[in-house]
């Protein structure tokens, strides 16, 4: 964007984007002393993108050689530069060391294998590819899916607010450059308004992926409408972005997924996160699932690796259906419900009908296709042979007589891959293969992972190109711009965000809690002879599915059983052990 800007605040460098990638190049570039705006589309609570919603866990190697092979069999038969990919295993070898030297003592996934053999399918995640077994992960602690690396990479940033900016609520529009294609700064939507901040020393893009944003998703994944796993905020800026400065795109078709069979999550109206579920029931049985045409398409027992199926020899996201849904019978759904619904409002959502014809008609599907595939599914399941898709025969059964359900589900999206391409000075390169000047980029956007995933590799490229480019853009000789306001400079939505003054009347009293998804909870406890009068969440950051649903429940449980031992609520245990913790946080000060 070639414009005469009238700048309105100057810093020696703009970060956007405040995940993992954002918060790490923030924080490097501060520890060069450089003064840095860090600027993200989301309000304070939210922040974080998908680094908040991961798994948590980094991937790290011993063994350069071996990890070098692994990573080149997991991206064949795409070709990612060498040097890249000798950077990255280099960041993986080198990230226990960058753990204890930036962040903390780290815990290998080898060293607690035994204790949480779940992960086992992720690291590593092909242990069929060569070089496979050098691969490990690294966790903050013995926990996963609780936003543990996140708090910390956050809290990095918050001890450097004499160098560090934040801004929040804040979508970068443009990028500002002079007549020499350098970007000398940065056009930001603030409160409604459009701001222009001057970049001395240069900007790194990490606004994460396009998730959010339908037609890119249609234009570059070929997909109607994938549901979020992650960032409700992440809605391809920084590909808008790096277009208008002539940036080189790559992995643009590229994009994980997850959840039941083959990256399935149930359906959910527009502008809503999918709700991850682990769910094994719904992946054998009288049960089958369709495409939009009523017909089965993929085998419904297979584990998928990040939504990857095996498929004529590689990995693949199968196709991405409108309207897929499970399909099972009577005897299925008792199955079910003697287990427990998978999501409190399952069987709300079922479809059911007296006969396949008639459940046909109400999902929108021609009966006489679905009667074919249940008809084909039952004589596989009494033959012993799935001769379609080579499902295991154990985990199928014909269907009983009836009433028959169907469920809706939706195609989902953990985060996707592509965006501006980035050599291994974590520099924007142009059309033709060039380094965009004073332009960076770190983390998911336009990152290195491409075709098969494996899991740890998202997280360790964010801290690793985090680091490089917050080091890098702080290399740079200063842009020195005319008529610069430093009006807006010294504005912290993050510190304004931390600050609460709640007023507490007789027999209340305050507890907070860092052990939630989305970092402090805090609450109000009445508390008299000895009872738990009143429990009322006065903060919390919370995820919007199941820990919204925390929120409401444990607190009343609390009340009802005067005692903070009570169950967690299913898929909410991080937000259930804060809602806890914090209520002993305010009783041991109310005694």
């Amino acid at each position: 964007m070639h414009i005469k800007p009238h700048y309105q605040a100057d810093y020696d460098v703009i970060v956007l984007g405040f995940g993992a990638a954002g918060a790490t190049a923030a924080r490097f570039a501060a520890d060069h002393n450089k003064k840095v705006l860090l600027a993200d589309a989301a309000p304070f609570g939210h922040e974080g993108g998908n680094t908040r919603y991961a798994g948590q866990i980094v991937g790290y190697t011993t063994n350069k050689q071996q990890m070098m092979e692994y990573y080149q069999a997991l991206t064949y038969p795409m070709n990612v530069p060498y040097s890249m990919t000798e950077t990255y295993v280099d960041g993986f070898k080198d990230m226990i060391e960058y753990f204890k030297k930036y962040l903390c003592d780290p815990v290998t996934y080898n060293s607690i294998r035994k204790k949480y053999p779940f992960l086992g399918g992720m690291s590593p995640e092909y242990p069929e590819f060569p070089g496979s077994n050098s691969y490990d992960v690294l966790m903050v602690h013995e926990a996963f899916f609780d936003a543990g690396l996140w708090k910390l990479l956050r809290q990095k940033v918050l001890e450097r607010t004499e160098n560090i900016d934040v801004w929040l609520n804040s979508r970068a529009l443009h990028l500002i450059q002079d007549d020499n294609e350098k970007v000398i700064g940065v056009q930001i939507d603030r409160d409604h308004q459009k701001v222009e901040v001057h970049a001395r020393k240069g900007v790194v893009l990490a606004t994460g992926g396009f998730e959010n944003n339908r037609e890119m998703v249609r234009n570059y994944l070929g997909a109607d409408h994938l549901l979020p796993l992650g960032s409700m905020y992440n809605k391809g800026d920084g590909i808008k972005m790096g277009l208008e400065v002539g940036a080189r795109m790559w992995h643009m078709w590229n994009y994980e997924a997850l959840g039941l069979q083959h990256g399935l999550v149930f359906a959910e109206p527009a502008g809503k996160r999918g709700r991850f579920v682990v769910y094994p029931l719904l992946e054998k049985g009288s049960l089958f699932t369709i495409a939009d045409d009523g017909t089965r398409y993929f085998r419904e027992d297979e584990t998928n690796r990040h939504g990857h199926i095996y498929e004529h020899g590689e990995w693949r996201i199968p196709i991405r259906c409108v309207h897929p849904y499970i399909i099972f019978d009577h005897t299925k759904y008792k199955e079910i419900k003697k287990a427990g619904w998978p999501i409190n409002d399952f069987k709300d959502r079922l479809v059911k009908a007296k006969s396949i014809k008639k459940l046909a008609k109400k999902i929108g599907v021609k009966p006489k296709i679905l009667r074919k595939t249940r008809k084909r599914f039952d004589k596989f399941a009494k033959s012993g042979c799935d001769f379609a898709y080579g499902r295991n025969p154990k985990t199928m059964r014909p269907f009983d007589d009836g009433p028959y359900y169907a469920i809706k589900m939706s195609n989902d999206v953990l985060n996707t891959q592509g965006g501006p391409e980035r050599d291994q000075y974590a520099r924007v390169l142009n059309s033709n293969g060039e380094p965009i000047p004073h332009l960076y980029s770190a983390g998911e956007l336009g990152g290195i992972c491409a075709n098969q995933y494996q899991g740890g590799n998202n997280l360790a490229e964010c801290l690793i190109w985090g680091k490089i480019a917050g080091d890098r853009v702080s290399l740079n000789h200063d842009d020195i711009a005319e008529d610069v306001s430093n009006t807006l400079n010294g504005i912290n939505d993050l510190i304004k965000g931390e600050e609460k003054n709640i007023t507490l009347t007789k027999d209340q009293y305050l507890g907070e809690s860092n052990s939630g998804i989305g970092g402090k909870l805090v609450v109000c406890v009445t508390y008299k002879d000895n009872k738990i009068k009143k429990v009322d969440i006065v903060e919390n950051h919370e995820s919007e599915d199941f820990g919204k649903r925390a929120l409401k429940i444990i607190p009343h449980e609390i009340e009802k059983e005067n005692s903070t031992d009570v169950d967690a609520v299913s898929g909410a245990s991080a937000t259930s052990r804060a809602i806890k913790e914090a209520v002993k946080n305010a009783i041991n000060k109310a005694k």
